[in-house]
Order: structure tokens, then C-alpha cells, then sequence
């Protein structure tokens, strides 16, 4: 599994080997059930036991801002936060011709339907900064710009991090991302 090392792995295996016949049935089949209840927002393609996530149908949310994220774990990492308070578009991944992963495999189409048919502000594509990151970035940003508004998040310096360890393209972003003291 992604995010399991081998000694992680290797506790818990030993983990559910202690556990009994009945614990580990139990567990299969919450997981089994998860896989069966779990599917993609019909909106934004964000996880969901619903047809439409939480977020789509929150009537508080901002209707005319969307922010676009890769894959659900960028909505959840940015939920963390608190602070965006609009709605989301999930890519499902980002372009790369190395994997076989072109603008069609993912939900490029939906976000450009979604975007020229509802009153939509703006779209801030919040995509990582790798070279895949990049090429999806400027894709999605062309095929928008004729319909609304579209930004980019800003990239530099972890809280915490040193200038002398930062790379030259962390820094220069860092730099061209800058803005004035309030």
C-alpha cells in the first residue's frame, strides 16, 4: 500500500495474525463494504457514499469558486486548513505521457463543461509543482481562460524550512509568489 514501508507493513500483518478469526472477518468485510459504498461525486469527482459529496451539497460553500486538485487527498489536505471556502474540481490524476496518462483519461472535459456552463469566478488549480504537475497546469489553464478568472496557488518555502537547503526552483517561486507586508 502506498505510504507502507516494509517494517509498517510487517507489524501489521503480525498485527492481525493475533487477531481472532472473527476480528479479521470483520475487518475484511468493513473493507469489501467501503469498496461497494465508496465511489465519485457526480459534481467533482471528490470521494463519496453519496452521489453528490458533502461539499457539492453544501449550500454555504462558495458556488462560484473552484479550486483543482489532482486526487482526493489534495480536497482533504486543503479542507485541513479552513480557509478555502469554495467548491472543488478532482482531476484524477495529472497528465503523463510516461504513464499513458493523456487529458482524456482524466475529468479535464467535466471541469471545462462544469466551468462555461454556471457562473463561475474563478478556478484556482491547485496542482503540484512537478513536471506532470506543470504540463496539466497549463493545459487546464488555456482550456478555462476564455470562461473566468484562472489562478494558481502560490509555492516557496515550508514554515520552518532554510533558504540554504530550498532549491532554485522552490526559491524562485518563492520569490515571484511574494507579497506585500499588511
Amino acid at each position: 500500500m502506498p505510504g507502507v514501508g516494509p517494517k509498517t507493513a510487517q507489524r501489521l500483518a503480525l498485527h492481525i495474525l493475533k487477531r481472532s478469526e472473527e476480528e479479521v472477518q470483520a475487518l475484511a468485510q468493513a473493507l469489501v463494504e467501503a469498496k461497494k459504498q465508496v465511489g465519485l461525486c457526480q459534481v467533482c469527482f471528490h470521494l463519496s457514499a453519496e452521489p453528490t459529496c458533502e461539499i457539492c451539497r453544501n449550500a454555504n460553500r462558495d458556488n462560484t469558486t473552484i479550486c483543482v486538485v489532482a486526487d482526493s487527498r489534495d480536497v482533504i489536505a486543503l479542507e485541513k486548513t479552513r480557509e478555502y471556502k469554495g467548491k472543488y474540481h478532482v482531476l484524477g490524476g495529472v497528465i503523463s505521457p510516461m504513464d499513458g496518462i493523456g487529458p482524456d483519461q482524466l475529468h479535464i472535459q467535466q471541469l471545462v463543461r462544469r466551468v462555461s456552463q454556471r457562473g463561475i469566478k474563478e478556478v484556482i488549480l491547485a496542482i503540484s509543482p512537478s513536471v506532470e504537475g506543470e504540463t496539466t497546469t497549463l493545459y487546464v489553464g488555456h482550456l478555462l481562460k476564455p470562461f473566468t478568472k484562472v489562478t494558481r496557488i502560490a509555492f516557496g518555502l515550508p514554515v520552518g524550512g532554510d533558504l540554504e537547503y530550498a532549491d532554485e526552483v522552490t526559491l524562485a517561486r518563492a520569490l515571484e509568489g511574494r507579497r506585500e507586508l499588511d
